[in-house]
């Protein structure tokens, strides 16, 4: 039975609207468990970080702790893969490791996220001159090479995980900024935004409320392939012997390796690189799977 009278038509279209907007994410969701690639990604990662948070619980020894009479011993029962140039079990590096590694990538994107993410809809929503300087900042960042760029300033900064944060956040958040104002660009004029302001929405509450939400798909889809980009970027500047002193790091273990002679150590350098490979790899896999789950393009295809 169909309701006409004005009362009922007001109440069942926020209704209709929110019952939409279920089904979109319900499908989107549905969608990305059935793309096995995404699943297997899911799961690894999960694993992944929960060995790596629960390192000290599960029984894994202390990255620094040191047996000479065991060095560059390849691996073993005692040691599954193997030691290194002074006897440190490399599993529990490994491990230890991933810690620093995530961390990066996690924080790296938190961060360039909440950074780019404001000021791009703050450039995109006022227009005029907010937008120039805003938009000229992010063009001259990004007339940098970004990894020559994140490598200078590492070698200024004294080796930390905050200098490392603080790097890794400088360069990538213009990318936020720059698909974030073209989202706000495509947003503001239409309908559902005209009619906030008719009612007296304020500025912020328009941003936040009706225009984020509407551009928040190419920005998780970013940030999966961000913190891939990141744990590389990292490990690239800790090869290089710019990253952490004493902290273990998955490119650090790469250069150990290459100055204890990688071709009669091969486990030091073998190792990590699967690492780096399979997470690098797992990130990129669900980033593919969370962009096809939310292209409304692809609706009832799968």
């Amino acid at each position: 039975m169909t309701l006409t009278d004005g009362s009922s038509t007001r109440t069942a279209a926020p209704f209709k609207r929110q019952k939409a907007a279920s089904s979109l994410v319900g499908d989107a969701w549905r969608r990305l468990r059935r793309n096995r690639a995404a699943v297997i990604s899911l799961i690894f990662l999960t694993i992944l970080v929960s060995v790596a948070a629960l390192a000290p619980v599960l029984g894994f020894q202390p990255p620094l702790t040191q047996d000479l009479s065991r060095m560059n011993e390849g691996p073993s029962r005692d040691h599954l893969l193997g030691t290194d140039e002074l006897g440190r079990d490399m599993l529990s590096r490994l491990v230890y490791g991933a810690q620093v590694s995530l961390l990066v990538g996690l924080v790296v994107q938190i961060a360039t996220a909440l950074i780019g993410t404001l000021l791009g809809l703050i450039a995109g929503y006022y227009g005029g001159l907010v937008d120039t300087v805003i938009m000229r900042l992010v063009d001259t960042m990004y007339a940098f090479p970004q990894f020559l760029f994140a490598v200078f300033m590492a070698a200024i900064l004294p080796p930390s995980v905050w200098s490392i944060l603080a790097v890794h956040v400088l360069v990538g958040w213009p990318w936020n900024a720059r698909v974030t104002r073209g989202c706000v660009l495509s947003l503001k004029e239409t309908d559902f935004v005209t009619a906030s302001r008719v009612v007296g929405a304020s500025n912020w509450r328009i941003m936040f409320r009706h225009i984020l939400p509407n551009a928040i798909a190419p920005l998780l889809v970013g940030a999966s392939f961000g913190i891939a980009g990141a744990i590389i970027s990292e490990s690239a500047i800790s090869f290089l012997g710019l990253g952490f002193e004493d902290e273990p790091s998955w490119g650090k273990f790469h250069n150990q390796a290459l100055s204890a002679g990688g071709g009669f150590y091969w486990w030091l350098a073998t190792f990590p690189g699967l690492a780096i490979f399979m997470t690098v790899f797992a990130y990129n896999l669900l980033g593919e799977a969370i962009r096809d789950a939310l292209d409304p393009r692809l609706r009832g295809v799968q």
